[in-house]
């Protein structure tokens, strides 16, 4: 049974920083390609990174370059976002992602405010 377990999101004052995990379980997790997503309230899910199973390629969309960064560690079946420079348009709820059966983890919030 495929899970995706999200924790790291919080509260963040703009220009602060944040890491977010995925612990993933019940598949090859580097078998597959991992994405996280945002969603903004009101609106459609949108990606915000994604990379490759063996980590050797990622991918950003605009907003974000340069100032979030995924990684994964194949060995502890987890995937991570480090967000840096954060403004209040990163508000969103995040989720992660996997193409083994197009599963989502549960989401966590992410608050930018001061």
């Amino acid at each position: 049974q495929v899970q995706l377990v999200e924790s790291g999101g919080g509260l963040v004052q703009p220009g602060g920083s944040l890491t977010l995990s995925c612990a993933a379980s019940g598949y090859i997790f580097s078998h597959y390609e991992m994405r996280w997503y945002r969603q903004f309230p009101g609106k459609e899910r949108e990606l915000v990174a994604s990379i490759s199973a063996t980590g050797g390629t990622t991918n950003y969309a605009d907003s974000v370059k340069g100032r979030f960064t995924i990684s994964r560690d194949n060995d502890r079946n987890t995937v991570y976002l480090q967000m840096n420079s954060l403004k209040p348009e990163d508000t969103a709820a995040y989720y992660c992602f996997t193409a083994r059966r197009n599963f989502w983890g549960q989401g966590t919030q992410v608050t930018v405010s001061s």
